[in-house]
């Protein structure tokens, strides 16, 4: 199987984790890792929407690989696929158990954690590309600078010990970070472990729809490979992932919009919480619910037209611009 993939360090790991979980599902059943470099990580200066969103930036060529059968699968992190467009001819046929979905806080090595914490990171520089993170970083520690901050998992730590400068799209440098909030699972991926500072909780800050969740995808019409990829499934991860996706849909939200949704079984029982906010982080609305674990696309739903009722398509909107 051949199985396309992002060629940083955390992309690289995950595949290698599907490539081991399929040959212990089937005897002989080997993968061939074929590497791309995105337009998203080939620029690492321009926002995501001159590439046409997280689809032209991340996925949109691995994915035309697919359909041309050039691959047979191609890996993607949850949370970097769009959930306000489809994917033509192709299906999303494994879901992988989900890893940590929280958020975590990497200072740089020579600050102090009770320096951080003493000041609540007042006249720092904390780093991020996420606008949902850093419309809650903007929420929990409002006398911190928040700057634009790209770059995969291992390049962004070396260029934060470093204090590289950060280029943004207008010319302009921003930098050096005092600090960068990174997926938890990421760091985990690639070794750095031991630099987290501080997990933040779900009451802290809602992770992103996706997050801790890899996907396999394969062409639709592609049934042995389909049926291969079925035995790496894991059905919690696909209900989960169905109720976030499907709040993302009914949102339609881009990849510029500060949204985020965690799902959560109990039992026969899926709960959601879901968040809209503004980039500012002053305008938030908020959704908790649950429904039966075997509906998880009707809590999705019901989640999102709730908070498109208290004003979220407006925050959505404008977010675009």
């Amino acid at each position: 199987m051949r199985i396309g993939t992002r060629s940083s360090a955390m992309a690289l790991a995950q595949t290698r984790g599907i490539a081991a979980q399929l040959s212990a599902a089937r005897a002989g059943l080997g993968a061939e890792i074929v590497r791309f470099a995105p337009r998203g990580d080939r620029d690492q200066v321009s926002k995501l929407a001159r590439h046409g969103g997280k689809g032209g930036a991340f996925v949109g060529e691995i994915r035309d690989a697919l359909r041309d059968g050039s691959l047979d699968a191609a890996m993607h992190s949850l949370k970097d696929m769009p959930g306000d467009e489809e994917a033509p001819g192709l299906v999303i046929a494994a879901y992988l158990k989900r890893e940590p979905f929280e958020d975590a806080l990497v200072l740089r090595e020579d600050r102090r954690p009770d320096d951080f914490i003493r000041t609540k990171a007042a006249g720092m520089k904390i780093g991020t590309n996420s606008v949902r993170r850093a419309a809650y970083l903007r929420r929990l520690y409002p006398q911190a600078e928040i700057i634009h901050y790209r770059g995969a998992a291992d390049t962004r730590i070396r260029k934060l010990d470093e204090r590289v400068m950060q280029k943004l799209p207008d010319g302009g440098e921003v930098g050096p970070a005092d600090a960068l909030v990174m997926a938890k699972c990421g760091l985990e991926r690639v070794g750095f472990a031991d630099r987290i500072t501080h997990v933040f909780s779900a009451d802290e800050m809602l992770c992103a729809v996706g997050q801790g969740i890899v996907a396999v995808e394969c062409r639709r019409d592609d049934w042995k490979t389909r049926e291969e990829l079925a035995l790496i499934d894991d059905a919690n991860a696909r209900c989960v992932a169905w109720a976030e996706r499907e709040l993302l849909w009914v949102l339609n939200g881009h990849c510029n919009a500060p949204i985020a949704g965690l799902a959560t079984l109990n039992g026969d029982r899926l709960v959601l919480r879901a968040a809209v906010m503004s980039e500012d982080g002053q305008k938030m609305m908020e959704y908790q619910g649950e429904g039966e674990a075997g509906r998880p696309r009707e809590l999705g739903r019901a989640a999102g037209l709730e908070l498109l009722a208290k004003g979220a398509g407006e925050i959505i909107e404008a977010s675009r611009l």
